[in-house]
């Protein structure tokens, strides 16, 4: 409980800075995988959305349904990394407004 305005100013202003530092956090994840022939890699943002993808050299000795199922898996990897670590940020930022 408050006990004036000023610790009821200064418990909300402490609660926007915290939505605000969740808003950036979650902004900024991003999820990453390289699949297992290192030939692709996929990176992801907190969403899901493709933000990078990158091949070597070893996609030429793949067929096309190999390369296919690589860029498939390693951006779901990519995915599920990315989640993961929103999940983490939010049930981080839970347990701090409990407290």
């Amino acid at each position: 409980m408050v006990s004036s305005m000023d610790e009821l100013q200064e418990q909300v202003r402490r609660q926007l800075y915290r939505f605000q530092d969740l808003a950036d956090q979650m902004a900024a994840v991003r999820g990453r995988e390289t699949s297992e022939n290192g030939a692709v890699t996929a990176e992801v943002d907190g969403n899901g959305a493709l933000k990078d993808l990158q091949f070597t050299s070893a996609v030429s000795r793949m067929t096309p349904s190999e390369f296919e199922q690589a860029v498939v898996t390693t951006a779901a990897q990519a995915a599920r990394r990315a989640f993961e670590r929103r999940a983490e940020i939010v049930d981080r930022f839970n347990e701090e407004m409990a407290g």
